[in-house]
């Protein structure tokens, strides 16, 4: 399952995505925003952080105006290693070297062609698991 959210500023691409998400029979769970109206994107992104840190969602995807301030707010939540993307490298990047858990992109930044591309790349690659990327996690990860 994959946890999916918004702000407004994400509110038409994560129409896009949802479009892609249905054609591919990729399960995921709406946790808004719902409307083109003005919405806080901290509240959404820990919710999807939330989801995905507690096993519900194996992965999320946040969108807002750039991808930054949701991301932020994602990245507080213990667990969650949220990678704002707006290329088809760094989204293979951030799985393949930081097993990356949410993918964050921003509405206003990147068009719904390249979007598309860049979840199903970041969908699509796997962590390598090499110990010295394992080490890095882990270090990430200390407090």
């Amino acid at each position: 399952m994959l946890a999916i959210g918004c702000d407004h500023g994400g509110f038409e691409l994560k129409q896009e995505i949802i479009k892609y998400l249905a054609e591919k029979n990729i399960p995921y769970k709406d946790f808004g925003c719902d409307t083109p109206e003005a919405v806080d994107y901290p509240v959404i992104g820990k919710a999807v952080a939330h989801a995905v840190a507690n096993g519900e969602c194996e992965k999320g995807i946040l969108l807002c105006g750039t991808g930054i301030g949701i991301s932020i707010a994602a990245n507080k939540v213990k667990g969650i290693r949220a990678a704002l993307c707006s290329d088809c490298f760094s989204a293979e990047a951030t799985r393949l070297h930081n097993d990356a858990n949410i993918l964050a992109m921003g509405g206003r930044v990147v068009g719904p062609g390249l979007a598309v591309k860049i979840v199903d790349t970041f969908l699509n690659t796997p962590f390598s698991g090499e110990e010295r990327h394992r080490r890095r996690i882990s270090m990430i990860e200390e407090e």
